[in-house]
């Protein structure tokens, strides 16, 4: 059974789905929410209570599309942690904590110095790469920072030879005809659950 540290991210996996190694994902997990993504739904296990669970597309790229918007952007780190929970917290890009910006890869887009969009990596399963934290400020949306931030990641990934992927959930219609435009593929169906220890 594997899990993230709790500071960094929620999710975990167990061996195969059966009862047995579920119940140890969730004593590993303590009395905290932990996440699944499978190809299919888990089971409600002994030791544990489901809180939700979504159907999700994965997405897959072998190349990005171009685009001629180009917009200055940095790197963003621990300097920037409590800005990046901040606007995570803000547009609920999916599960962003306060070691999240520890998996790497995050660049940003600043405004008059605000952190108004960013993007990085998170999973990283063999030589696949997650596409995950984008987010934008309401108030800054329509401008093409959230795809010009996605290219540069997923630019990134296949130039280290890997294939940039992501997740949305499979009816957010016009997320994925975004990621369509940006050159990802609809890939397999996954189920996302969430669930808690019974502590």
């Amino acid at each position: 059974m594997r899990r993230f540290d709790p500071a960094i991210g929620p999710f975990g996996a167990a061996r195969t789905n059966t009862a047995r190694h579920l119940d140890l994902l969730a004593d590993l997990s303590g009395s905290g929410e932990f996440w699944t993504v499978e190809k299919e739904a888990v089971p409600p296990p002994s030791g544990a209570v489901i809180i939700r669970s979504a159907e999700c597309l994965q997405m897959v790229a072998s190349r990005v599309t171009e685009d001629s918007r180009r917009f200055s952007f940095s790197e963003l780190g621990e300097s920037d942690a409590a800005e990046m929970l901040a606007l995570a917290t803000l547009t609920a890009p999916g599960p962003f904590l306060a070691g999240t910006w520890r998996l790497g890869g995050f660049v940003g887009i600043r405004d008059r110095g605000r952190l108004v969009a960013m993007a990085g990596e998170r999973l990283k399963p063999g030589r696949f790469t997650e596409v995950s934290g984008v987010c934008t400020h309401p108030d800054h949306r329509g401008r093409g920072y959230a795809a010009f931030l996605m290219r540069t990641v997923a630019t990134r990934i296949l130039d280290r030879g890997e294939r940039p992927f992501l997740h949305s959930y499979a009816d957010n219609t016009g997320a994925i005809a975004l990621y369509e435009a940006l050159g990802f593929r609809p890939h397999q169906r996954v189920t996302a659950t969430v669930m808690r220890a019974r502590k």
